[in-house]
């Protein structure tokens, strides 16, 4: 298990290194807000002890009409999003590290002994499971028929997704200091994205796993190791034939899906993918400032400074409000048009870490103390 190193308050994120988690910087006090806008809670309910304590991203989906969801120490449930009532609940008696990925089949796990696990959709029964490499922290991805896993330390693997059977395995040149934390693969039917720490987005056919092609959205510049060190821990965003890429240290692209090529860039460093809107992209830096950029041009249209330092999630969508978590467990209401704060809700004070889901028109937030919860948007004008 890497340990977290001591610039935790820099990143936002933990690296590979020594223990220490103390801060650097200070994070902001919550601002005070006037609320024109709120969160209207639907239903919640808990997951098991949540993440247990642990540095993880266990991110809930949605399949099937489903929502999945999954704690550190192996309380896997499936809910009816709209409604939030418990379809069906297993103890899977594993502590997880990753998940919940899945396809029209099966749910795919990840332990803390680097085990892939294969689930029933319909039950959570175990159908497979296959050994991996090294400890995985992103929730492997499925096209129905091969299931890719990436490890910390830069492998992908593919296995078949009805057997288990080990297919491939590309191997990525790893750093030797890098964010603790991994962008789960997106997986299409003819090839995939990967993004990896040497600050590459690698496009790996799911035939064999060679590499197609590969964009750099960081290059190493300094002369230390903190200073050199550039990682792309964001899932790539698939925009109309074209992946919206981001990295920490690094930049925000769009790149052309067929061949790689860059069609924007701007710089920035963040350790989440960006969130968009009708001509607008949204990301939250690794400082935590939140930006609003015009899409056409990639000219920032406002900045918010006032949760600087505050360990953002990624941003999420909902009407036209943008929604950031932090690491006391607040959740944040911007304005989409000029990212003034709108409203505040304190949903989980174990903090918010796992990207928050729009689903239509409802936010579904996981908290790190297990608290699961679908939210609407109210007026209070």
């Amino acid at each position: 298990m890497l340990k977290p190193l001591v610039v935790l308050a820099l990143t936002g994120s933990f690296l590979a290194g020594c223990s220490s988690t103390e801060n650097f910087e200070e994070p902001d006090p919550v601002p005070e807000v006037v609320s024109t806008v709120t969160l209207e809670s639907e239903w919640s309910l808990n997951v098991g002890d949540g993440y247990d304590g642990q540095y993880l991203h266990l991110e809930p989906t949605i399949i099937g009409g489903s929502l999945y969801a999954v704690s550190a120490d192996g309380e896997l449930l499936a809910v009816g999003p709209a409604t939030g009532d418990v379809r069906w609940r297993r103890d899977l008696d594993e502590q997880i590290m990753a998940g919940v990925g899945g396809d029209s089949r099966h749910l795919y796990l990840v332990t803390v002994d680097a085990e892939l696990l294969a689930l029933n959709r319909d039950n959570g029964d175990e159908v497979w499971r296959l050994r991996m490499p090294n400890e995985v922290l992103a929730a492997p991805q499925s096209n129905g028929n091969l299931v890719l896993s990436q490890t910390i330390d830069g492998k992908v693997v593919a296995a078949d997704a009805a057997s288990g059977e080990r297919l491939w395995q590309y191997d990525a040149p790893a750093p030797s200091l890098s964010v603790r934390d991994t962008g789960a693969p997106v997986v299409g039917s003819e090839m995939a994205l990967a993004t990896f720490a040497n600050g590459r987005v690698v496009a790996l056919s799911t035939d064999n796993g060679q590499p197609v092609w590969q964009y750099t959205v960081g290059e190493p510049a300094g002369r230390t190791e903190l200073e050199r060190l550039v990682d792309v821990t964001a899932q790539p965003v698939i925009v109309e034939g074209a992946a919206l890429v981001a990295g920490y240290q690094g930049k925000l692209a769009l790149v052309d899906i067929r061949n790689g090529q860059e069609i924007w860039s701007r710089a920035t460093s963040t350790f989440h993918s960006p969130a968009l809107a009708p001509g607008k992209v949204f990301i939250a830096r690794d400082n935590g400032d939140v930006v609003g950029l015009d899409a056409s041009n990639l000219e920032e249209v406002w900045v918010q400074d006032a949760l600087s330092w505050r360990r953002l999630s990624a941003p999420a969508t909902i009407g036209d409000q943008l929604v950031v978590g932090d690491f006391e467990g607040y959740l944040h209401i911007l304005s989409q048009e000029n990212g003034q704060l709108q409203g505040q809700l304190e949903f989980d004070d174990e903090g918010i870490r796992a990207p928050m889901l729009s689903w239509e028109n409802r936010l579904i937030v996981y908290g790190n103390g297990g608290r699961l919860a679908v939210f609407t948007l109210e007026n209070r004008e």
